[in-house]
């Protein structure tokens, strides 16, 4: 397998964690930023504690709950732009980039699973 920082998803988690970050850096509603960094820090996490497990079971885990978050990012944008509370370019593009991470992260599940019924 290739290194942790070679994997295009890891890479893209991150930059979607870093973008969040950046997108809520003036933001003064602490209950709704605190969610949100913790959701979007969720996926790379998570992506990266998969890639640490030696079976595809546990890979495929962690790799589930990094898909749950995106999941969790994707909505938490979409109801802040609904909300007036971040501005709606950069928030959906954010919201798009959680989907697109999460069927990377849906693909390397299958991947992961079918090596765990072999």
């Amino acid at each position: 397998m290739d290194a942790l920082e070679d994997l295009q998803v890891w890479q893209r988690a991150c930059r979607f964690s870093v973008g969040t970050f950046r997108l809520l850096a003036d933001c003064r509603e602490y209950a709704f930023r605190d969610q949100l960094v913790r959701s979007s820090l969720s996926v790379p996490s998570n992506v990266a504690e998969g890639y640490e497990r030696r079976a595809p079971r546990e890979r495929a885990q962690f790799l589930k709950i990094a898909k749950g978050s995106c999941g969790e990012a994707w909505t938490q944008l979409l109801i802040r732009v609904q909300a007036g509370i971040l501005d709606g370019e950069k928030a959906m593009f954010l919201a798009d980039e959680a989907k697109q991470i999460s069927k990377m992260i849906g693909g390397l599940i299958r991947h992961f699973e079918n090596q765990n019924r072999k």
